[in-house]
């Protein structure tokens, strides 16, 4: 049975709570990702994505320059452990639909981050059955 540690991305770029948006924004440009993990002094605290900027911050008139991480960031992260197996991880995905997941230590600090397109590609697990209910659109959208 394949395990998450297997297929995670590793050394994974994150952002303090307490950086600019538009900092967030250029790293996230740089790296051509969508997303980067928040930590408070090495601490997994969220999760900014280019989406949480535009919507949260951009559409509602905020100065990205002067705007903190911590403004607009989702707190509730979902993480998985790197001896997870895929199938599980899949349905948790599926489950809360969710795009990517924070792999964390045992103490709780991210070692890596599993997403769809890691599960699509790089195992042979089918991912169809979770990519139909991570694209459901949930009752309250």
């Amino acid at each position: 049975m394949t395990k998450i540690n297997e297929i995670m991305t590793r050394n994974v770029s994150t952002v303090e709570l307490d950086a600019t948006l538009q900092t967030a924004a250029q790293h996230m440009r740089d790296l051509n990702i969508g997303a980067l993990p928040v930590t408070d002094e090495g601490a997994l605290v969220g999760v900014v994505t280019d989406r949480d900027i535009t919507i949260r911050a951009v559409a509602e008139g905020l100065n990205v320059r002067d705007a903190l991480v911590s403004d607009v960031m989702t707190a509730e992260v979902q993480s998985c452990s790197p001896t997870d197996s895929v199938d599980a991880v899949l349905k948790q995905m599926g489950d809360s639909q969710l795009r990517r997941l924070a792999v964390l230590d045992a103490d709780h600090k991210i070692v890596g981050i599993v997403a769809l397109a890691d599960l699509a590609t790089k195992q042979s697990a089918p991912t169809d059955a979770a990519l139909r209910e991570i694209s459901e659109r949930s009752p309250t959208a």
